[in-house]
């Protein structure tokens, strides 16, 4: 029977129980929250750790989201690493280059952004930039911030400074600026787009998001027949990668 509030505890070998950490009585902070503040993930992500079933609190595996736990009295941990919750807030902006991988680690030990930061608890970078591409990548050990910077609700804008082989038409600019099928179940909401200069056989285009898509922008110019030559994203929100040198961080 499920309890008030629909919060269940899974154990493993274990049927549903009550979930001693949920609802009334309970602590203020709803564990995807505290994973937030903790720095383990954005609180996005967060969510998506406790339904994947790898959060657990006090030995028990939770994979509800209505779920509150405090963690100075619970113990909690992610994929068996009990987290800690970050007395020193970190942000740091990094001018990415190509070749690194926007994750904290990857199992098949290529290089990652990590690398190229301060080490410091908790630390985990923004949103993401796919190997092939360059520029302001926001680090924070702040869940809570990293939510509000990256998730569409809040209307946090992205500028891009992305090079294309040829010369864009008239129709193929408005087509980009407006909803576009960008996969078989994926669809942009729409995106500014004007040209910043021709230099050659190529096009440099100034591409503000709304949202924030894997790999959005290629997919956007793959959908409309456009080659991405680079791509740089110049700001995020009201930070600008103005002068950091590529590979440096402030």
């Amino acid at each position: 029977m499920r309890p008030p509030g629909g919060s269940t505890v899974t154990g493993p070998g274990n049927p549903p129980r009550r979930n001693p950490f949920a609802d009334e009585g309970a602590p203020p902070s709803r564990l995807q929250q505290v994973l937030a503040r903790a720095g383990v993930s954005s609180r996005r992500d967060a969510e998506a750790l406790i339904t994947a079933g790898r959060v657990q609190v006090d030995g028990v595996t939770v994979r509800e989201l209505g779920t509150r736990a405090d963690p100075v009295r619970h113990q909690i941990t992610v994929d068996g690493r009990p987290i800690s919750v970050a007395t020193v807030v970190r942000y740091f902006a990094l001018n990415k280059p190509r070749g690194y991988l926007s994750t904290v680690e990857d199992p098949f030990g290529r290089p990652t952004v990590m690398e190229l930061v301060p080490p410091a608890p908790g630390l985990f970078p923004v949103g993401r930039l796919d190997e092939e591409s360059e520029g302001l990548l926001l680090f924070t050990t702040d869940g809570e911030w990293a939510q509000r910077v990256t998730h569409p609700k809040f209307g946090c804008t992205k500028e891009y400074d992305v090079e294309v082989y040829g010369t864009p038409s008239r129709e193929t600019m408005e087509t980009l600026r407006a909803p576009l099928e960008i996969g078989p179940v994926d669809r942009s909401t729409g995106a500014e787009v004007d040209v910043i200069a021709t230099s050659g056989r190529n096009t440099r285009l100034r591409i503000i998001l709304h949202e924030g898509r894997n790999r959005q922008i290629r997919r956007m110019c793959e959908a409309v027949g456009l080659s991405v030559v680079s791509l740089v994203r110049v700001r995020g929100g009201g930070v600008r990668l103005s002068s950091l040198p590529v590979g440096q961080w402030r």
